[in-house]
């Protein structure tokens, strides 16, 4: 499929709740408001195209910006194309379900990740954090270095509570993602969830969000799922 023929098929699968609801998570105009579901005959059809992913991404249209996520070429991508992508992600849900997720999949997946965590800027440190959990969940456990885990698993623990809003959600489910899907640090993972405790995350216009990860990966270990891999990152 060509880029004309991908923005005319994205803009004929939008329906206005769906437009709603991104709008009312950060997405601006210009938006068309597709289901993520609605996308998957066309990914099928398409599977990878890296110079296509990048001519929807360049639109800064949402739904073509997602879609681009989905057909990108993660290995064709350079930590500039990566940098690139993240300075037009202008919200969680590109930074954290486009980028973060594309960068799961990439060789260079934690070496950027780990620029990402300490630039201090909030979306780039959410991107990595959240792209750790992509690759924690995927990823067999000996691509990883114990030591590594457990310093970032720390860090998160001494910053999480000083951290920009967005870094202090994908941090919590960083050490929540150890814990259940990392079985070397997963003792670890439950410790530091400890000592974090609870935190309440408020925002403007919206319910306030209670994180408890020490809950959340205890109700795993009931469960028997401790070492929880899912077979794919991105749709």
């Amino acid at each position: 499929m060509e880029f004309q023929e991908v923005m005319t098929e994205l803009e004929a699968l939008s329906k206005e709740r769906m437009k709603k609801i991104y709008m009312s998570n950060g997405a601006v105009e210009p938006v068309f408001g597709v289901a993520t579901g609605a996308m998957k005959p066309m990914r099928k059809i398409i599977k990878k195209d890296q110079e296509l992913a990048e001519q929807l991404y360049a639109t800064g249209n949402y739904d073509a910006m997602y879609f681009a996520g989905v057909i990108a070429e993660p290995n064709a991508m350079t930590k500039e194309d990566y940098n690139r992508w993240m300075d037009g992600a202008y919200f969680y849900m590109l930074s954290d379900f486009v980028v973060a997720v594309t960068l799961a999949e990439a060789e260079i997946g934690q070496e950027v990740a780990n620029e990402w965590i300490n630039s201090g800027d909030e979306l780039r440190m959410s991107a990595g954090w959240s792209s750790y959990c992509w690759m924690l969940g995927n990823r067999k456990d000996d691509q990883f270095e114990a030591a590594k885990i457990e310093r970032l698993l720390e860090q998160a623990r001494d910053e999480i509570k000083d951290a920009p809003l967005r870094a202090q959600l994908s941090m919590n489910n960083f050490i929540f993602t150890v814990g259940l899907s990392y079985k070397p640090m997963h003792e670890r993972a439950l410790e530091i969830a400890d000592e974090v405790g609870i935190i309440e995350i408020v925002r403007e216009k919206k319910k306030n969000t209670i994180l408890n990860a020490a809950e959340k990966i205890r109700a795993e270990v009931e469960k028997d799922r401790i070492g929880f891999k899912r077979k794919y990152v991105r749709c």
